[in-house]
């Protein structure tokens, strides 16, 4: 098992705040709309820098996914910015009409995602994000996994012509991957060589990933690692030739079992090379108030969760051998 370290850990938001404040000072095309969470979204930095090209929409998040596809049309690059289940939940219609149904090039950046949003509880912490982005014709969605590849996901998509959905977090995870990464929009990352099982993961899951092949190579298991940064599109030919190699899967995903990752890379198993999966996931319900360390535990989103879905879809496999 490859190891795998980290000097700090950082939330991802403010990987998001660092790119955009980049790019701004980059492309003068690039503007920001946020919905009244200036501070929670990091893009005060951008919005001192940059004012004349900061647009506070208060809380009218409808109106702000309006605003931004009226931007595209003088060519600006818009990137809003508010929580993900008022990214996505509170105004898919102006999403499906204005955006994606017209192509336009807007960047909906979504902070606080997932159950690790905490304590403010079931009504924020939405769970099917990734899945409603995802069914949208011709949307890009990303979810990358830690502050430095947040940041390189968010200078990435300025040069994607098209919507693009960049979910994030608010608490701190390690930081781990590269500061000088180069980031590829549909272009999965390979972690760890393995022979035994493939685990596939995305967000903040990676870490809890790696964390679990450690514990399994200690147990004499063999885990071929890849983080999917973009759900779509997916990168199938990575998932297939990994399945090829270990024979079963296991995904791990911060969303409902139902539409996220898992289903997407079922897709591509059941249409390619069908082999047992695990999902590791939400089981679809909605979340609850309480820390994010307890409700990941609680919904088994974790690295005990991991390896236990490990152990099950390979006794499956060695049922069908």
């Amino acid at each position: 098992m490859k190891k795998y370290t980290y000097s700090e850990k950082k939330d991802t938001r403010s990987g998001f705040g660092a790119g955009l404040l980049e790019l701004g000072r980059k492309d003068t095309r690039v503007v920001a709309l946020c919905a009244d969470l200036t501070g929670s979204l990091k893009m005060d930095a951008f919005a001192k820098e940059f004012p004349d090209r900061f647009f506070q929409t208060g809380i009218a998040e409808a109106n702000m996914m309006g605003i931004a596809a009226g931007m595209t049309i003088g060519g600006k690059i818009p990137f809003t910015g508010t929580f993900a289940n008022f990214s996505t939940g509170r105004v898919y219609d102006q999403i499906r009409q204005s955006i994606a149904y017209s192509e336009k090039n807007v960047k909906i950046c979504a902070s606080h995602a997932g159950l690790t949003l905490g304590e403010d509880g079931a009504t924020h912490q939405i769970l099917e994000d990734i899945g409603m982005m995802r069914m949208l014709p011709g949307m890009v969605v990303i979810n990358p996994c830690d502050f430095n590849q947040t940041k390189a996901a968010t200078i990435a998509i300025a040069a994607h012509d098209g919507p693009v959905y960049l979910r994030f977090g608010r608490p701190v995870v390690p930081n781990f991957t590269p500061t000088d990464q180069v980031f590829e929009i549909g272009k999965a990352i390979h972690l760890n060589e393995g022979t035994d099982v493939t685990i596939i993961a995305t967000g903040h899951l990676v870490w809890k990933a790696i964390e679990a092949g450690e514990r399994l190579a200690e147990a004499g298991i063999s885990a071929d690692i890849i983080n999917i940064h973009t759900i779509k599109p997916i990168d199938a030919a990575a998932i297939i030739r990994s399945a090829k190699k270990t024979g079963c899967v296991v995904t791990a995903e911060e969303h409902n079992k139902i539409g996220g990752l898992g289903e997407a890379v079922a897709h591509v198993l059941s249409s390619s090379y069908p082999v047992p999966q695990e999902f590791v996931a939400v089981q679809d319900s909605f979340g609850e108030s309480g820390t994010p360390e307890q409700l990941m535990v609680k919904y088994g989103l974790d690295t005990d969760h991991i390896v236990g879905a490990v152990e099950k879809v390979m006794q499956r496999k060695n049922v069908h051998a």
